[in-house]
């Protein structure tokens, strides 16, 4: 569709809700590539300001996303994690038809943190494992876990594709029962930034998960760095009328 140059729309606005309009027919399937600056601008008769103008648009609404030395794509699909049901991140990534994976990059029996000690009633050591997470060979989280000291015996390399509720009831033969979720921001230090593949500073969503056995025991304190653009967390309700108000 040819844009309009006397509309009173302007020209970057019209090229970007109509490359907006592509990417959602799936139009730069399947790598994601979008046409470069030079290319966008000779398909619409436009400077490559205005080109520019439009693909920062898309930029900024996190449509499109800029890989430096590599050209401009098509942002990936937001992974959504609901906060009404008991499931596990990586179970998350599973139940929307995708395809994550996960690998091991640390595990060590550790003297319990201080912060954790009432937690885990006490105990003198605990299990610390860190795994990333990727969808489309992309990282998307990094989730360091506090674990009972039991699982120290667990080879981790052979169930990192497990997720950790199922390790846990594997060890122990409990199922775990109920989590407590906390969600906050964090700047991106160097490790988590050459971690997740972001600059140093970029802001990241952070989720802190305590989990419990049936009767009551703490099984699980898990912290992921989750990279935003990527993950977005939701929760439904049903509201009751009350009275018109």
């Amino acid at each position: 569709m040819p844009i309009l140059r006397d509309s009173t729309t302007s020209l970057q606005e019209q090229i970007a809700q109509q490359l907006l309009e592509e990417i959602q027919r799936g139009e730069f399937e399947p790598t994601g590539k979008l046409p470069s600056e030079a290319e966008l601008g000779k398909r619409f008769g436009v400077s490559r300001v205005t080109v520019r103008l439009a693909v920062g648009k898309l930029c900024d609404d996190g449509v499109v996303e800029r890989k430096q030395g590599k050209g401009t794509f098509a942002a990936a699909k937001q992974v959504r994690h609901g906060l009404d049901a008991l499931r596990s991140f990586h179970e998350a990534l599973l139940l929307q038809g995708l395809t994550p994976t996960m690998r091991v990059v640390g595990q060590h029996l550790q003297p319990t943190p201080e912060a954790l000690r009432a937690l885990f009633e006490g105990a003198a050591q605990c299990l610390c494992v860190e795994r990333l997470h990727f969808v489309d060979g992309e990282p998307i989280a990094l989730g360091r876990s506090y674990l009972p000291a039991q699982l120290a015996s667990v080879v981790w390399e052979e169930v990192e594709q497990q997720p950790i509720y199922s390790i846990l009831e594997a060890v122990t033969g409990s199922p775990v029962a109920r989590a407590d979720l906390a969600i906050r921001a964090q700047e991106a230090d160097k490790a988590l930034a050459d971690s997740l593949g972001v600059k140093r500073g970029a802001a990241l969503l952070v989720m802190e998960r305590t989990s419990w056995f049936a009767d009551g025991r703490c099984c699980d304190r898990t912290t992921f760095h989750i990279r935003p653009e990527r993950y977005a967390f939701v929760l439904s309700g049903v509201f009751k009328s009350r009275g018109g108000q």
